[in-house]
Formats: C-alpha cells, structure tokens, sequence
C-alpha cells in the first residue's frame, strides 16, 4: 500500500519561503514520477511540479517556473518541493503525488492527504 504523508505547510507573508516534504512508503518508487499539486479555495485541483524517481528529470507548471523546485532524495524516501517568492496566490493545499512513467503526469495513481499553504500580506 503506498502511502505519501506531507508535512511543511503553514502561515506564511508574502515574499517569503516553505519547504514542503513527503516520505513515500509502500513499494520501491523507481519507474515512478513523483508530484506536487495544489488545490485553491473554490478552483481545481492543479498540477505544480513533478520529478522522476531515477532520473531525476523535473517539470514545472508556468505558474511556478523560477520559484518552486522539486527535489527527491532517494536514500529518505522524500520527495520536496521548496517555494521562494510566494505569493497570494499560492495558498491552497498542497498534495504529494506518485505514478508509473508512462502514464500521465496530470492523473497520478496516488495522493497524500494534503498540506495547507496560506500566504498572509
């Protein structure tokens, strides 16, 4: 049973800077491309950023592109999205996410159970 548990999010001013983690457990996650989404107060569900377990390939919704960066390290298991320069528009809770390459990065087979990021003026 896969299991991807986030933890990092909080209250924030704009401007500012958060590390997001999840620790993924329950199978070994090479041919995997982890994820992060995000979902904002009365918007859908959107795509942030994903990485590939191995390889280490990244990719970045526009939105984020210059800010946010995805990293993994292998040997924890974790998978962190660290954010700069956030902005109002970035409070929403924010899910980990995990699926074969292969499949699409927009539907991931898994999801955590969320962390909320509020940014405050």
């Amino acid at each position: 049973q896969v299991q991807l548990v986030e933890s990092g999010g909080g209250l924030v001013q704009a401007g500012g800077s958060l590390r997001l983690s999840c620790v993924a457990s329950g199978r070994t996650f090479g041919g995997y491309r982890m994820g992060w989404f995000r979902q904002a107060p009365g918007k859908e569900r959107e795509f942030v950023a994903t990485i590939t377990w191995i390889g280490g390939g990244t990719y970045y919704a526009d939105s984020v592109k210059g800010r946010f960066t995805i990293s993994r390290d292998m040997a924890k298991n974790t998978v962190y999205l660290q954010m700069n320069s956030l902005k109002s528009e970035d409070t929403a809770v924010y899910y980990c996410t995990a699926g074969p390459i292969g499949t699409s990065y927009k539907t991931p087979n898994y999801w955590g159970q969320g962390t909320q990021v509020t940014l405050s003026s």
